[in-house]
């Protein structure tokens, strides 16, 4: 893999501080504006391979790297770098919270307005609602905040210092659990006819074998009844229909988050104080874009830094398992009906481009279908060749979106990044008020963390170099579209760069983009950190090597070696532990062991080249 995750996230965090930073006080906005999402994510830049990648540790100043130092000089010293995050951290946290101490998830300036709105300004209500990316991002943040405060607090003793941590952490915890909540009453059950237009078009999907409408509902109803079954246990809270509903032999049904909070859906009974609950304006309709942002978010909560740093509170780890549950039962259903298998000769998924029961088509929602059906094969432990199915997915996908084929004339695939997929968010006009739309236009980097995360993936050399060979090629892609102004350079995004026909230039940096490249360098770099493929067969041979190689060394000590002396005792201790290293890393590192082996036998058999050259010279 050519994309080398660290000088590129060093260059990142060099960017992101000089925009951020540039009069000692912490800058606020992009592109965009200035909203909770975009604030979340200029600082998630830093903060997340901060607290993810043990390379880039600056909680421990200890432990911070030279490198990491030097560009995050602008900050201070070792632990001026740490304590101006935390500073930063916590303007975020008291910018987002209202006066009665509630969080404020709002998305503002991150809407759009329908195009064939009349009048396109937006009520208080709308431009106050939050969407899943509000919950999402937040989780995500705060989660690292809370971490990152923690670990900072072992190299501190000065109590103001100590104090300013105890309160970002408090305010962490309570957003936190307040977006766990909000994810929870964003959750939606849409039960629909089989007749209607979502059931024609579910059916439509999965039938991949021209079989009759009356065959797949029977196959459906018996592929999703586990699901169905756990499902009646959590609609009640989520806005959806009557849980009976799922039953009825006529009826069918999607399970995922909407765009935001469920219109109708309660409240949510907790013991913790998030102050106001607002009512919720969403369709009761899953989306799957904010169902794949809700699904990789939600994953946090049960990762091993999660679980080794105590980072939930005994009510939030109450909150985590109904997201849990929901989590995996999404997982399932989309898995399910992605690759249902009844009797066509390709996956539904392989049918690009993937159609949304209630949206048009698009190549971006078979995107996010192929991640969530990753998921759920790894947990399933699935054969290299599933995985390989996917993969020429995620290749179709690349050239479609034009990222590794060439913009022609007329060709307006391009639209797919700039300016990129528009969503609908219906029922957010229903106070009289324009209706919402949600720009998608992270392709490109999202396509490269699923490709690297399907290539850690795969156990076959070859299919992995494949993939890992499509990687480089979205990273070449990528690299061509950061910004080039001296004062951003090694931020996004400047499309215009590679699709000619788009025109519009952009002077100030993209949070949302930006920080979605950020994740999939994250990617890189954890599939980089992990162990190598391990060969079976390369694994056998390093055993005979090493046994013979044992052998050999052994009747050396028995004979003595030729001329004797302090120097060839010395060369066999080394042998020694060359030999010793060879055979603990045998399993995990079965080619360099092989590699250690051939050298010790090489070595050896010069001690025996010398022993028989003496007994000839004897005669």
């Amino acid at each position: 893999m050519r994309v080398e995750p660290r000088q590129q996230l060093l260059e990142i965090w060099q960017a992101v501080i000089r925009h951020s930073y540039p009069d000692d006080k912490w800058q606020w906005g992009g592109r965009d504006g200035s909203n909770s999402i975009s604030d979340a994510e200029q600082l998630l830049c830093i903060l997340g391979p901060a607290t993810e990648i043990d390379a880039f540790t600056i909680d421990e100043p200890d432990r911070m790297a030279k490198d990491v130092q030097a560009v995050l000089r602008p900050l201070g010293g070792l632990t001026d770098i740490p304590l101006r995050l935390i500073e930063a951290v916590d303007e975020y946290l008291q910018k987002y919270t209202d006066e009665s101490g509630t969080p404020i998830f709002s998305c503002d300036s991150y809407f759009g307005v329908s195009a064939d709105a009349d009048d396109k300004t937006l009520l208080p209500r709308q431009r106050n609602q939050p969407v899943v990316d509000s919950f999402a991002i937040s989780l995500s943040l705060s989660l690292a905040a809370i971490g990152f405060a923690r670990q900072f607090r072992e190299s501190v003793k000065r109590r103001a210092i100590l104090d300013k941590l105890d309160d970002v952490e408090a305010r962490a915890s309570k957003r936190l659990t307040a977006a766990m909540v909000g994810l929870l009453r964003c959750f939606t059950v849409n039960i629909f006819d089989v007749d209607s237009r979502d059931g024609r078009a579910l059916c439509r999907t999965v039938n991949q074998s021209r079989l009759s409408d009356r065959r797949i509902v029977t196959l459906l109803h018996k592929e999703l009844r586990e699901i169905r079954a756990s499902l009646r246990d959590v609609t009640i809270g989520s806005g959806a229909g009557l849980a009976e509903d799922l039953e009825l032999p006529d009826r069918l049904f999607e399970c995922g988050w909407g765009w935001g909070i469920i219109r109708d859906a309660p409240a949510i009974t907790t013991r913790a104080d998030v102050g106001e609950q607002q009512e919720g304006m969403a369709e009761p309709a899953p989306y799957i874009y904010f169902t794949v942002v809700a699904l990789d978010a939600i994953e946090a909560l049960f990762s091993e830094r999660t679980r080794l740093l105590g980072l939930l509170t005994e009510e939030q780890q109450r909150l985590a398992q109904g997201l849990q549950l929901r989590w995996d039962l999404t997982q399932s259903y989309w898995s399910k009906i992605a690759v249902a298998d009844f009797g066509g000769v390709r996956w539904p998924l392989e049918d690009i481009p993937w159609q949304r029961t209630t949206e048009k088509e698009t190549e971006y929602f078979s995107l996010h279908v192929s991640s969530i059906v990753v998921q759920d094969l790894v947990r399933k432990r699935a054969r290299d060749t599933d995985l390989d199915r996917v993969g020429r997915v995620l290749e179709e996908l690349a050239n479609r979106s034009r990222i590794t084929r060439r913009v022609f004339g007329g060709d307006e695939a391009y639209q797919l990044h700039a300016p990129g997929f528009t969503i609908n968010l219906n029922g957010s006009d229903e106070d009289g008020g324009p209706r919402l739309t949600w720009v998608m236009s992270d392709f490109a980097p999202l396509l490269l963390q699923r490709t690297i995360s399907l290539a850690g993936l795969l156990g076959d050399p070859e299919l992995r170099g494949r993939m890992l060979t499509l990687a480089d090629q979205i990273w070449a892609h990528l690299h061509d579209r950061r910004l080039r102004d001296e004062d951003r350079r090694g931020l996004w995004d400047q499309p215009a760069q590679v699709f000619p026909p788009f025109t519009t230039e952009y002077d100030k940096p993209s949070w949302y983009y930006t920080k979605r490249v950020v994740d999939g360098l994250m990617t890189a770099a954890d599939v980089i950190t992990s162990p190598p493929l391990r060969s079976t067969s390369l694994t056998e041979e390093a055993t005979y090597l090493l046994s013979e190689a044992d052998h050999l060394f052994d009747r050396e000590l028995l004979k003595g070696s030729p001329s004797g002396g302090q120097a060839i005792r010395g060369e066999l201790q080394e042998l020694r532990i060359k030999l010793d290293r060879a055979w603990a890393i045998r399993d995990g590192r079965p080619g360099t062991a092989v590699a250690l082996a051939n050298e010790i036998l090489l070595r050896l058999d010069r001690f025996a080249a010398a022993r028989d050259d003496d007994v000839d010279g004897g005669f």
